[in-house]
């Protein structure tokens, strides 16, 4: 986890309650980004090469982007709150990771807001109404967030318990809605370096 915590690696995830489970969206949702980032021009890199098993332990994530010398280093997750919570939420640290610089968590906080902006205005999803504030919530629990020294952001891509949410994330018209205002963040964050 960073600072000096550790926890078992997680190998389970949320699901809707129809069973869509959050491993599959958030795959298909790093692949459609992937997609238009590359589109673009932008080079990306997956933690993982597919959706079978279970991706590496978050310390494992936390490294990759590391190595990679990432500009941008985008986890993209779903929730399973209680199904009256809806909406996204965007996390960068709340503490300095050891070995990132002060213009590391600028560019962090930076990215944040182009995300959220561009989530707000396209994805589907509202700020989340259940967990942060204005639908960002800073975080010093996450290793992915603790343990990278490259500007990273954690997204919550909406809650899988609530129907409104789990309607847009089970389709494939609404992960293309909402890859697409990812993407559309990354791009304007990777406009401004």
């Amino acid at each position: 986890m960073g600072f000096g915590q550790t926890k078992p690696c997680n190998t389970t995830g949320t699901s809707t309650d129809a069973g869509y489970a959050e491993h599959a969206f958030n795959f298909d949702v790093a692949e459609r980004t992937r997609a238009i980032l590359q589109a673009h021009g932008v080079t990306v890199y997956l933690t993982r090469p597919n959706d079978i098993g279970f991706g590496p332990c978050v310390n494992e994530r936390a490294d990759f982007g590391n190595r990679m010398h990432a500009d941008a280093v985008v986890a993209i997750h779903a929730d399973g709150a209680p199904s009256s919570g809806t909406g996204f939420h965007v996390s960068t640290a709340s503490r300095q990771p050891v070995g990132a610089t002060g213009t590391t968590m600028a560019r962090s906080h930076d990215m944040a807001i182009d995300i959220h902006d561009a989530l707000l205005r396209t994805s589907g999803l509202g700020q989340s109404s259940y967990i942060g504030s204005s639908g960002y919530f800073p975080r010093s629990d996450l290793a992915g967030l603790n343990l990278t020294v490259r500007p990273m952001t954690f997204l919550e891509l909406g809650n899988m318990r609530n129907n409104h949410d789990a309607g847009l994330q089970s389709s494939s018209s609404g992960r293309q809605q909402i890859a697409a205002a990812v993407a559309a963040g990354i791009l304007s964050y990777l406009a401004n370096p």
